[in-house]
């Protein structure tokens, strides 16, 4: 069994920071399942952001989720996120997400 969510952070790129119970800090991107079913109201900025961890994974308000292995095993790990230049956006354009160039896959304890 993987790790469960314990915290979760909206980013305004589609992009979930979440920490697991065994102190990981990973990305999830959310903007792959933005055309699929239910989860395209999630494009809505402000429902994205009403986020909210639950019995181990997260959830929206009108029911929206994704299963706790899904959120770790298609996440990226991360030691921290790297400053951008004033004007300067800090993700990838293509993805809305931090680019593999831009985080460091470290393990945390």
């Amino acid at each position: 069994m993987n790790p469960r969510v314990t915290k979760v952070t909206p980013e305004d790129n589609f992009c979930l920071l979440l920490e697991f119970s065994n102190g990981e800090r990973r990305e999830f991107d959310v903007s792959p399942y933005l055309e699929k079913g239910i989860f395209t109201q999630l494009k809505e900025k402000n429902y994205f952001q009403q986020v909210r961890v639950s019995m181990g994974t997260v959830e929206w308000p009108k029911g929206q989720d994704f299963c706790p292995d899904t959120l770790f095993e298609e996440s990226r790990v991360i030691a921290g996120i790297p400053e951008s230049a004033p004007g300067e956006p800090r993700g990838s354009l293509q993805t809305g997400c931090l680019r593999k160039e831009d985080w460091d896959p470290v393990r945390l304890p």
